[in-house]
């Protein structure tokens, strides 16, 4: 695949990575609910087979797990060493209660963590996982901690997530921005108003997750599906997946596989392609990246691995799907449709 230099960094990543969140498993606040680590293993070394050269996590995602399971993958994984993005900020209790923690003592201690769950010497990308609350302080003295980590060599560049223009500010002040990563997905544009802009203007990469609605619109989704969703999957608890916004999105799933067989793609493909087709992800200086939220199916029938391993073969072919003019008109009335309220 080609590969495009993330915001500030040295760092060249392909179009395309693997998002392991869902590879916490279950039993957590924003689990996706039960994962087999061995196929999420699987679907890790079959997209690095394909040519995708980082993975992102998140020190939260199952608790440590997601983190401890690429650990796991790379040490089996023979070829070229993939970069590896994690997050902080999110602390847990033994009960598994989640809150946001700023303090220097706190992300120091996290970033350690990390360092021995992925074992690794540097992270790739660290990234401060959600802000403070609006008026609140922590934004500053967490950046900072960062920064100072970056100059430690603890590791190699610094992002955020989930952040707005104001609050990038507010780090930028302290120190350079490499990345920023948001949710973005063609029902869930907000970021197009303000947030991209600003980052194309300031040169930060945008690392976009859930672009196929976290499932919603890969095609595999159901009213079944939706409605037999583990209580500790946190989308049993999503508007998108319950009525009346479900029977929209489905229907705007149904235009986007209309799309996809033209190109011999599935909904989901086209879903990432419709993402990629905008400026702030496929800059002409090379700035941005994107980010492919991996789903992993639930409760599939047949050999788990192997519906993981074809999924992880159609996400990554989107990075290659060229959409026209016309589809992205067509794909967009549709959901104009879907997400009228």
């Amino acid at each position: 695949m080609e590969t495009r230099k993330l915001g500030n960094s040295d760092i060249k990543i392909t179009p395309v990575g693997f998002g392991a969140w869902a590879l916490g498993g279950g039993g957590w606040e924003f689990a996706w609910g039960p994962q087999d680590d061995t196929d999420s293993i699987a679907a890790i070394h079959r997209a690095l087979e394909l040519g995708v050269n980082w993975i992102d996590t998140a020190a939260v995602y199952g608790l440590g797990h997601s983190e401890e399971i690429v650990a796991r993958a790379l040490k089996e994984w023979r070829g070229p060493r993939p970069y590896v993005f994690t997050k902080c900020v999110l602390r847990w209790n033994e009960k598994g209660k989640i809150w946001k923690e700023f303090s220097p003592v706190s992300i120091r201690r996290e970033c350690e963590d990390s360092l021995r769950r992925l074992q690794v010497d540097t992270i790739d990308l660290y990234q401060m996982h959600w802000p403070s609350d609006d008026g609140k302080p922590g934004i500053e003295e967490a950046w900072q901690t960062l920064a100072t980590l970056k100059s430690e060599g603890k590791v190699r560049w610094i992002g955020l997530s989930n952040f707005n223009v104001a609050q990038i500010k507010r780090a930028e002040k302290i120190a350079p921005v490499t990345s920023l990563q948001p949710p973005y997905s063609i029902i869930r544009r907000q970021i197009e108003g303000e947030i991209l802009p600003y980052c194309q203007q300031q040169g930060i990469g945008v690392i976009n997750y859930a672009p196929m609605a976290s499932g919603l619109l890969t095609g595999a989704m159901t009213r079944e599906r939706a409605a037999a969703l583990p209580s500790d999957d946190f989308r049993s608890r999503n508007p998108e997946f319950r009525e009346p916004r479900l029977s929209k999105n489905l229907e705007l799933v149904e235009r986007l596989r209309q799309v996809g067989a033209r190109h011999h793609g599935t909904p989901g493909e086209v879903a990432i392609a419709w993402t990629l087709r905008h400026p702030g992800f496929l800059p002409t200086d090379d700035q941005g990246a994107f980010y492919a939220a991996m789903r992993l199916p639930e409760g599939a029938s047949t050999n788990r691995t192997e519906v993981l391993v074809a999924e992880a073969e159609g996400i990554m072919r989107a990075g290659e799907l060229r959409l026209t003019a016309d589809e992205i008109a067509e794909i967009e009335g549709a959901a104009a449709l879907a997400t009228a309220r």
